[in-house]
């Protein structure tokens, strides 16, 4: 599929998103019954977006879908070029460096189009979403997380609004980590507009990605969407400080359809401004009060995937005394947060061991 076909099968999505759905499905081998009912055979060598606007074509015009399908071509190839303008590119889904975990849903869009590093959407990542208007606390908790999950080398996705999302991604750049954003408006548009200096550090440590192509409004039915994305290309999806009607519960129901890991950090009870959080945990999310809870759920395969090259070397700690996170920072001048991620990394793999109060010891053979 192409850049210009997947463009154009997404243009025919927002027309039509039953259509879009059922397409993907069958194009991904994940189709239901009911597909197979709705969606007339497709020829052998026909691209995706022939057989789309086919599917779509109505008894009493039978033809028309070639003309809706040159339109949409039509529309795509300005699109492209539109995107091109400002840096961002179109990446059909079955690229090589469309993310597999995202291809995995039930649902992919056709289309992402990136302004960044693409390769930063194949790294193990984790998501970290909550209240726009949330309290001292929950920003404190989501930098507090995003800081330290970055360090350790996970990819911090959230989507870019104010309150949690903004504090996570911000965090994980002040370590130095990856954080990619996902919008619910055309990839030309940074929303809320006061994030585009945000946006603009983080197409250099990460990303900035959208389903959406240029010149798409920010409007209240393309977040839904959205928080799908950001539950697909996470390993896991952790909940801070959401309200009852929190946007974050549907990210974290999006995770449990497509077998993600839910987590939530509790908060107070009064106020109601942790009460979706809490309904979570009622029903089984994993309660999370730091970055070493959700690493060790994740177990050591999935952390050493996000591993990265540090200074911070095993040969480098005492071999037979007690030492903490102050004193490997004295000792090698790393950041803590820095330091903390590859001390959680070696522990998960069994090379150092927690003793409490803050203290390791190395594990010798």
């Amino acid at each position: 599929m192409t850049p210009t076909d997947a463009a154009a099968i997404a243009i025919l999505g927002s027309r039509d998103r039953r259509l879009l759905a059922a397409v993907m499905r069958a194009a991904t081998n994940r189709s239901t019954a009911e597909d197979h009912d709705a969606l007339p055979p497709r020829d052998a060598n026909e691209s995706l977006l022939m057989w789309a606007c086919r599917s779509r074509a109505t008894k009493t015009d039978r033809n028309g879908w070639r003309d809706e399908s040159q339109r949409c071509s039509d529309a795509a190839a300005a699109q492209i070029a539109r995107g091109d303008a400002i840096g961002a590119v179109a990446v059909p889904l079955f690229d090589p460096r469309f993310p597999a975990l995202l291809a995995s849903i039930p649902d992919p869009p056709p289309c992402l189009w990136i302004r960044g590093e693409a390769q930063a959407l194949s790294r193990p990542g984790i998501a970290l979403v909550g209240s726009r208007a949330a309290t001292p606390y929950g920003l404190a908790m989501a930098s507090r997380l995003a800081a330290d999950l970055a360090a350790a080398g996970m990819t911090i996705i959230s989507g870019l609004a104010r309150g949690v999302d903004s504090a996570a991604h911000a965090a994980a750049l002040s370590v130095g980590g990856k954080t990619i954003g996902v919008l619910g408006c055309g990839i030309d548009r940074i929303y809320p507009a006061e994030h585009r200096e945000l946006a603009a550090n983080m197409q250099h440590a990460g990303a900035v990605i959208s389903e959406f192509p240029p010149g798409v409004p920010p409007l209240p039915h393309h977040f839904p969407l959205r928080n799908r994305l950001i539950s697909g290309l996470s390993l896991a999806v952790v909940v801070v400080e959401a309200p009852e009607k929190s946007g974050s519960l549907i990210t974290a129901s999006a995770a449990l359809e497509q077998g993600r890991d839910v987590m939530v950090v509790p908060g107070q009870v009064t106020g109601g401004r942790n009460r979706g959080g809490h309904l979570l945990i009622r029903d089984g999310a994993k309660v999370v009060e730091s970055a070493d809870d959700i690493l060790q759920d994740l177990g050591p395969e999935r952390c050493a995937e996000a591993a990265v090259e540090r200074s911070v070397q095993l040969g480098q700690l005492p071999e037979r005394v007690e030492f903490t996170v102050d004193d490997v920072v004295g000792q090698t001048g790393e950041l803590p947060n820095v330091v903390l991620g590859r001390l959680l990394e070696l522990e998960l793999s069994g090379r150092i061991q927690r003793v409490g109060g803050g203290r390791f010891v190395r594990v010798l053979p």
